[in-house]
């Protein structure tokens, strides 16, 4: 196989202008479908890392008094963000499918029509 072709091929594929507006509507109800359960995650995720990461201070005694009081506080919110970590992927799982779901008939319905042209 020529590599070279099918690089050509791909990057001609990418500009050329499209014949159809129903690829590019396809393609925004897709990012539609995915993107509350995209946006939810991230923030969850990176809500939970700051909240161990604070945690994981306070136990080591970097922020706070150093008091066993401190050192528990710590690692009760350490604990605190690995849960949010934990949940993180299930909820994204079934924020998911619920988008998916939401939109599976204008997907399928516009998948249609483009595969019989």
């Amino acid at each position: 196989m020529n590599t070279d072709k099918i690089y050509a091929e791909q990057l001609a594929n990418e500009y050329a202008p499209k014949d159809t507006s129903k690829v590019v509507a396809l393609r925004k109800l897709d990012a539609r479908a995915k993107r509350p359960a995209m946006i939810f995650t991230y923030t969850l995720g990176v809500i939970s890392a700051l909240v161990l990461g604070v945690g994981m201070c306070l136990a080591m005694g970097q922020i706070g008094s150093g008091s066993t009081f401190s050192f528990v506080a710590g690692i009760v919110i350490g604990i605190i963000g690995i849960v949010g970590m934990s949940v993180n992927y299930p909820i994204y799982k079934r924020m998911l499918e619920q988008g998916k779901q939401k939109y599976a008939y204008e997907i399928m319905e516009l998948a249609k029509e483009i595969s019989e042209n």
